[in-house]
């Protein structure tokens, strides 16, 4: 028998053994689902490209697959949720909203869900941003199957995320844990339309106790698809009726995001006298600039041009404005 714990009970020695020993098949289709293609990964906490936000939660997943462009994982990220039976008007506010805030920069992150999370995906793909679709599946299997076509897309404007392994089916108790990556790669979580009994209020719910803003879109008090938006209004979370709502108030947390981004990525201390990322400062304009024009012309990639517009704009050579940024000074 093992030394335990004084008070712990004593555990047989082969559980012990059974419980340490990895499962070798389950890390070889890992690795064989990783090298079946280029835009494959899989990466664990120590992985510098493991989600900064999502490792600061209380029980981040051990390992996540992702299928898509790495570098979406490193735009901070505002999650947008809300009822499978959305109306028209909720579609067409999600839709606005994600729209908005993809093209200010943000990454949005939604579940790929029908309704509110699929009309937030779709507006970053027919808008250029970016999106992450964190799934309750593998990152393999297509859930809902009406949704391929945003699956697919979706890994050409940002990525497929899940800490299930691949080939892993549909199961009711693996949404409420993906509910909680949503929330852990976002600064904050909006919540378009939900009744009272909405698993968007679980997410909420997660997001509040992760220390992340909470948002909430007011609706119609005649109707019932608001209801969990309006206990959450009353509760303390912001109400939003555009962008700019959601943005005054993770613009801190935000700025600290990406110099967290700078430091884990070694970006060094550019010397005052000298005029600070030339290529990209000529990138930006005296009218708003967006970052996807920017990265354009710079020819740098996503996260370079993250850290190194941090740089310029603390060193007041730029400025964040609504839609990018803008120039302010000369050389």
């Amino acid at each position: 028998m093992l030394e335990h714990e004084p008070g712990a009970l004593p555990l047989p020695e082969s559980l012990l053994k059974r419980s340490l020993t990895p499962d070798f098949s389950r890390v070889e289709s890992a690795l064989s689902w990783q090298q079946a293609a280029d835009d494959h990964y899989v990466l664990t906490l120590d992985d510098p490209n493991y989600p900064y936000l999502l490792k600061q939660i209380i029980d981040p997943p051990t390992i996540i697959f992702v299928k898509g462009d790495l570098h979406a994982l490193k735009f901070p990220g505002i999650a947008i949720v809300g009822s499978r039976a959305a109306s028209q008007t909720g579609l067409q506010i999600g839709y606005r909203l994600a729209a908005e805030l993809s093209g200010l920069g943000f990454a949005v992150v939604s579940g790929m869900a029908v309704g509110i999370d699929g009309s937030a995906h779709q507006a970053c793909i027919d808008n250029g941003g970016r999106t992450l679709a964190v799934l309750g599946t593998g990152t393999d299997v297509i859930y809902p199957r009406r949704h391929r076509a945003i699956y697919e897309k979706i890994q050409h404007h940002g990525a497929i995320v899940s800490e299930f392994w691949p080939g892993t089916k549909p199961f009711a108790g693996n949404f409420p844990k993906r509910n909680r990556v949503i929330s852990g790669l976002s600064l904050g979580t909006l919540v378009v339309e939900a009744c009272r009994k909405s698993g968007s209020l679980i997410t909420a719910k997660l997001a509040l106790e992760q220390g992340r803003e909470v948002f909430a879109v007011p609706g119609n008090i005649l109707a019932g698809q608001s209801q969990g938006c309006h206990d959450l209004l009353k509760d303390g979370a912001k109400l939003v009726e555009n962008a700019a709502d959601i943005i005054e108030e993770v613009a801190a947390l935000s700025n600290f995001h990406l110099e967290e981004l700078r430091r884990r990525h070694h970006i060094g201390e550019v010397k005052a006298v000298d005029l600070p990322f030339a290529s990209l400062l000529a990138s930006v304009g005296y009218e708003t600039t967006t970052i996807d024009d920017v990265v354009e012309h710079s020819g740098k990639a996503i996260d370079l041009v993250l850290e190194q517009m941090l740089e310029l704009e603390l060193q007041g050579w730029v400025a964040v404005v609504p839609g990018g940024y803008i120039r302010l000074k000369r050389s």
